[in-house]
């Protein structure tokens, strides 16, 4: 096979890669309609492309607000203005700092006019496995929540998810959906929801098969190397009528730790949003000009042959994005946890969020000197990422106090 051919398959491989590998069609427009009038933005523009979520009888603008990373109350609502009537958060983002701020711009807003959502993550779980332990309970749950009702000062939310969840078992683990179905029963949460960044498509069956769930909130991106059985799972759960929130979408949103190589944000959106049965995505802006980025996707999610130029190349190149595929935990002599290594690497690279990377790091319990008495790493990534370099880079984290990320 010459050369020419080679590179015409290669490119071939990456195009059907980048455009999804199961058939989803590109350029698809979505579902163009009013929201429902119990959430219908004061400023609607009929031009904003929306989705049913599920069974909620949600409609939602394509582009939602992600507000994990966001301090600047005039950031939220601008995307309000702009229609991003669905606002993400979480019980921990920032230490409760993110729901409080939340909770004093929505003050001035009629709580008809936004969606939103918060997260609680369970106690007493061990990051390294996934699971649950006797310290989860019941009460825990629903008093995180509380402290979330408190912050966001407000009587319900519209999604309360089970938060960052990677084993089926955890998903169904009954003390946290006891307390969700409580949450639920008592008006303070109208639909319930899970979060998954790892074994996406295990947890997506686990929903569906909970009966509990109306929503999966998971990452999903042009990055991942199980995208062909990511979509199968997404129409099954579709047809099952829970809704699907993407994140993740710019998979790092740098290709490199120096951040000279950015993800081509709205291409990155739109690709997501090639897929149907993904309902709304939550990029996590900072800045006016990252807002405006992603508040044109709300008009527009076709693809240009650039865009799909720029994924292809960006899919090429070794990037940030971990799949957490574990293939690597196996192979490393000390069995650390090198799938959560690698998001605190990411966070703290590539979203720049020193405290949450240094708060995942703290969790995994690790031993001292990461990677010491090593003379060569084991650890063979299928994304080429140099492992110990990256677990040395990131682990650096541990010396610094607290005080001075916060």
């Amino acid at each position: 096979m010459g050369k020419t051919e080679n590179l015409f398959n290669r490119r071939k491989f990456l195009v059907s890669s980048v455009l999804g590998a199961t058939g989803v069609v590109a350029g698809a427009t979505g579902i163009k309609s009013g929201m429902s009038s119990s959430i219908m933005p004061k400023n609607d523009k009929t031009n904003i492309i929306y989705r049913k979520l599920g069974k909620t009888g949600i409609k939602l603008p394509v582009i939602s607000m992600g507000v994990m990373r966001a301090d600047n109350p005039n950031i939220v609502k601008a995307a309000l203005a702009k229609g991003m009537v669905h606002l993400d958060t979480a019980n921990s983002y920032q230490q409760g700092r993110n729901e409080e701020m939340l909770g004093k711009v929505l003050k001035d807003y009629p709580r008809d006019s936004y969606v939103i959502s918060t997260k609680v993550k369970p106690g007493g779980g061990n990051r390294k496995t996934g699971l649950y332990t006797d310290k989860t309970t019941e009460e825990d749950f629903l008093k995180k929540f509380d402290e979330s009702m408190d912050r966001l000062g407000i009587e319900y939310v519209d999604i309360l998810y089970h938060h960052a969840v990677s084993k089926r078992e955890a998903a169904l683990y009954e003390p946290v959906l006891n307390a969700m179905k409580k949450i639920k029963a008592s008006g303070r949460a109208k639909h319930l929801g899970i979060s998954t960044h790892k074994n996406e498509p295990e947890i997506i069956q686990a929903a569906i098969d909970s009966g509990v769930y109306e929503v999966v909130l998971t990452a999903y991106n042009f990055k991942q190397d199980h995208i062909p059985e990511m979509d199968k799972m997404l129409e099954k759960a579709t047809k099952a009528g829970l809704g699907i929130v993407g994140m993740k979408n710019l998979a790092g949103g740098y290709l490199d730790k120096e951040k000279q190589k950015p993800v081509n944000a709205q291409a990155a959106l739109k690709w997501a949003l090639q897929n149907p049965n993904v309902h709304t995505l939550i990029p996590g802006f900072t800045n006016f000009e990252q807002l405006d980025d992603c508040a044109a996707v709300l008009t527009d999610i076709k693809m240009s042959s650039d865009e799909k130029e720029d994924l292809i190349a960006a899919r090429s190149e070794q990037g940030m994005y971990c799949n957490a595929c574990s293939a690597c935990v196996p192979q490393c002599r000390k069995g650390l946890p090198v799938p959560e290594l690698m998001r605190a690497y990411m966070y703290t690279y590539g979203y720049r969020e020193l405290k949450k990377g240094q708060d995942l790091l703290v969790s995994l319990e690790l031993p001292g000197d990461v990677c010491s008495h090593c003379d060569e790493c084991t650890v063979s990534c299928v994304k080429n990422f140099s492992v110990a370099e990256k677990i040395k880079d990131v682990s650096r984290l541990l010396d610094v106090p607290a005080e001075f990320i916060a």
